[in-house]
Formats: C-alpha cells, structure tokens, sequence
C-alpha cells in the first residue's frame, strides 16, 4: 500500500507492526509452555511434547530438530544435557510444532461458524512525539470473521504472508489504515 510508513519512530512515536501484534497475541492464545527450556523441567516437558508419538516426532524432525534417537532418549533420561545450540532448537522445533498443532484449533476458535472474534487495536504511543506533531489517533474496534489467512500464516512463521493477510482485513478501516499500521498493542480474546 503506497499509505505504509516510510519514516515511522522519526519524531518519538512507539509501536509495533500490527502482524507482529497479531502474531504475539497468537503465541499468547497457543499456550506454549510456561516453564523456561533452561529449567529442568522445561526442557522435559518440550522433550515430551516433542517425542511422545511417531507423528510428533516426524514434526519435530521436519522442524529442525535432527539429532538421533538415542540422543533424545539420553536428554529425556537426564544423563546428558543439551549444548545451548540444541537447546535453541528444541525450543524452535517445540513452537514451531505446537503451532501447527493448535492452528485448525485457533482458525475455528476465532472465526467462531462466521460470527468472528472483536479485535481492539491500541494506537502507537506518542506520548514522546512533539505536540504540533501529534496526530489523533483513537482506539478501534473492528470484527475479523476470516482467520483462516492469518492463522496459516502464523503457523508456517511467514511474517511476510502474515503481514500481507492482516493488511486485507485492517484495509477496512478506509483511510485511516496509515495511522494502524503500527500499534501498541492488539488485543483479542477467543
């Protein structure tokens, strides 16, 4: 869209691009595991959640994680412990694999039989902004019924396509999609 912020933060404004908001509120309605990979028990129960069926396994290894199983039975036993490099990529293999796990869940969640989820967006913060140079921004409110895009999106981890679906529902509010395009924050509950 020609509307998109070339120049966005020059005079103090704070925000975020509005898919990244999306996405973060996704990964909030995900639940992923609470406990850090670093702790014991969170590198347990990614291990679990990563080994505990043939089918996960197969996710996982199309994920990233490509060490052998004696390896994953060794870390799962606690008599070896992985290097900080593994460690990264249980944790990226373990969300990666636990969206694709919710997101059929989270598309019928959110498009609710096509009645679709309230999405409130909270305009940047410009509290650092000069005041002549303050635009008026108010907090919206808008219906989303088709997830189905942004979901998958999400998912696959392509902030490009993630970017691009949100932007086709966000073109809704007409003119005033420049001053949407970043925001503090994006809220939703499903």
């Amino acid at each position: 869209m020609p509307e998109r912020n070339i120049e966005f933060g020059k005079y103090g404004a704070h925000g975020i691009k509005g898919h990244e908001a999306v996405a973060r509120q996704l990964d909030a309605l995900a639940g992923y595991i609470a406990t850090p990979i670093t702790a014991r028990r969170g590198l347990q129960a990614r291990l679990h959640y990563l080994t505990r069926t043939a089918h996960a396994r197969t996710a996982a290894r199309a994920a990233g994680l490509t060490v052998t199983d004696r390896t994953l039975r060794a870390w799962t036993a606690g008599t070896r412990t992985p290097s900080h490099r593994n460690l990264a990529a249980i944790e990226q293999a373990y969300r990666t694999v636990r969206r694709e796990n919710v997101a059929r869940y989270l598309t019928a969640r959110l498009n609710r039989e096509g009645r679709g989820t309230r999405v409130e967006i909270h305009p940047t913060n410009q509290s650092q902004v000069d005041r002549p140079r303050q635009r008026a921004v108010e907090f919206r409110t808008m219906n989303v019924r088709r997830w189905d895009r942004i979901v998958a999106a999400w998912a696959a981890g392509d902030d490009q396509e993630l970017d691009e679906a949100w932007v086709d529902h966000v073109v809704d509010l007409g003119s005033q999609w420049g001053q949407y395009e970043y925001v503090t924050n994006i809220g939703f509950a499903a």
